[in-house]
């Protein structure tokens, strides 16, 4: 495990002696989130989380014992519905009274476009000048992105996914390995995506987009928290919530949030050295969710050996996969431990590819403030390691 970014925060120290708990009850849906809000909590409480472990948000179900938290949370901070499907109708019904804020709806975030098809056809095998696809599909600051609106909230058909093309992957259809019996029934009600009424859900500062329909419908990668850039933007909305619910912390609030934001800062700095030697290596992901750690640092993967981490990959696509490996010269071929690994086995078996793991969610990581710090670092030693 890195440690070398997992400092504790620095402020606040002088805060804390006069500072109330706070009078709010946070919910985080995974552990990255968690880690961010209870960044900015620190002095004031601790949030709860939802999606622990090695559990995937992907193909979660919210146990009794939770679907309680959510009906007394205040504040429910996820991703939101391209990434926590499973939260979209409990967060409408268990969870009306709170309010829930979907960080990918954060100001000033850098979203990418689903690489339809996995990076493969994405990347066209191209590995010189890897970085010029940004332009392609990066939206910088989402404020002016107009096919990121939520200004039309009172009817939210279109935020409510009816149309799953792009999402066929993040279904539930395939849940034989979930026990849905131990579920109350308002806990996974998260199969019904037609229309809702969104009233109750908290989508500040964005009266200025008009089409989210659009943005949906295009396809945003919803794993933005793995770009450190985006983490601040994440911290700022998260610090504007709960200042806001308790007034009594703000000034707390607002310590914390400025200490989180020079650590990430800082974190980002301290892994482009990490990754510059192996920048033009070929490597080959579990699912394609790390292109936002791509784009940020200026590497890219070669392909990915699924698209969407609940669907199985079949042989044909196994097959493929080996031929890339061997291609290509991938250097490395990484597994996740949310996912099966032995997958990760057959395709490298007989190349030269070697496997190493890399962990989006900070699984074993224990949660807290650090969390973020120790996950974005790890992740950055992992590629350094495997293809160096």
């Amino acid at each position: 495990m890195s440690a070398r970014f997992a400092l504790p925060i620095l402020a606040a120290a002088g805060l804390l002696s006069t500072t109330a708990l706070a009078d709010v009850k946070v919910v985080a849906s995974i552990k990255p989130v968690h880690s961010l809000v209870a960044s900015i909590m620190e002095g004031a409480g601790t949030p709860e989380i939802l999606v622990d472990g090695a559990a995937s948000p992907h193909t979660y179900s919210l146990k009794p014992s939770q679907a309680r938290s959510l009906a007394d949370a205040d504040i429910v901070f996820w991703v939101g519905p391209s990434l926590e499907p499973f939260l979209e109708k409990p967060l409408e019904t268990i969870a009306e009274g709170s309010t829930s804020i979907a960080l990918d709806d954060a100001p000033g975030l850098t979203l990418l476009d689903v690489r339809e098809g996995g990076a493969f056809e994405k990347h066209d095998h191209d590995h010189e000048g890897h970085h010029d696809h940004d332009e392609d599909h990066v939206h910088e600051d989402h404020d002016d992105h107009d096919g990121h609106a939520h200004d039309d909230h009172d009817d939210h058909d279109d935020h409510a996914h009816e149309d799953h093309d792009d999402h066929d992957d993040h279904a539930h259809e395939d849940h034989d390995d979930h026990d849905h019996e131990e579920h109350e029934d308002a806990a996974h009600e998260d199969e019904d995506h037609d229309g809702h009424d969104h009233e109750e859900h908290a989508h500040a500062d964005h009266d200025e987009h008009d089409d989210h329909d659009g943005h949906h419908d295009h396809g945003f990668d919803p794993h933005i928290w793995l770009d450190p850039v985006n983490a601040a933007a994440m911290a700022d909305a998260i610090a504007a919530t709960l200042q806001k619910a308790d007034p009594d912390n703000a000034v707390l609030y607002a310590e914390n949030l400025a200490n989180l934001k020079t650590r990430l800062a800082a974190l980002t700095e301290g892994v482009a050295p990490i990754v510059e030697p192996v920048k033009v290596k070929p490597f080959i992901v579990f699912h394609d969710a790390y292109q936002y750690f791509e784009n940020r640092f200026g590497l890219s993967a070669a392909g990915s050996i699924t698209i969407s981490p609940e669907v199985s990959p079949g042989a044909a696509r196994i097959s493929e996969i080996r031929e890339k490996v061997e291609d290509l010269k991938a250097v490395c071929v990484f597994s996740e431990p949310q996912f099966e690994s032995s997958l990760v086995s057959t395709i490298i078996e007989g190349t030269d590819a070697r496997t190493a793991v890399l962990d989006p969610l900070g699984a074993e990581l224990a949660n807290g403030p650090d969390l973020y710090f120790s996950l974005i670092g790890n992740m950055a030693d992992s590629m350094a390691d495997c293809l160096g």
